[in-house]
């Protein structure tokens, strides 16, 4: 069964750094281009990094380049996203997701800053 199951989440004060995984079963990960996401209420689900099957190339947001960093981990079938520099406009759902057709999400992991 393909699944994603991300964790990490919780809350962290401004300035604080969070790690957030995403355990992929059922597949694996690295045949994949993988992605972050995240929605705020009441706004559009946006892209936050993404890593390419082929070659690895990392793609980031605008709101989050040289703040965040996107890796994946073969031996486990992981992806993460580390968070740095945190900042209260950073609090939404975080969601990773398989692909880009035909896509697979997991369930999300809420992320709060504030302080």
């Amino acid at each position: 069964q393909v699944q994603l199951v991300e964790s990490g989440g919780g809350l962290v004060q401004p300035g604080g750094s969070l790690k957030l995984s995403c355990i992929a079963s059922g597949f694996t990960l690295s045949l994949y281009t993988m992605s972050w996401y995240r929605q705020a209420p009441g706004k559009e689900r946006e892209l936050v990094a993404s890593i390419s099957s082929v070659g690895g190339i990392i793609t980031y947001g605008d709101s989050v380049k040289g703040r965040f960093t996107i890796s994946r981990d073969r031996a486990s079938n992981t992806l993460y996203l580390q968070m740095d520099s945190l900042k209260p406009e950073d609090t939404a759902v975080y969601y990773c997701r398989r692909g880009t057709v035909s896509t697979v999400w997991g369930q999300g992991t809420q992320v709060t800053v504030s302080s």
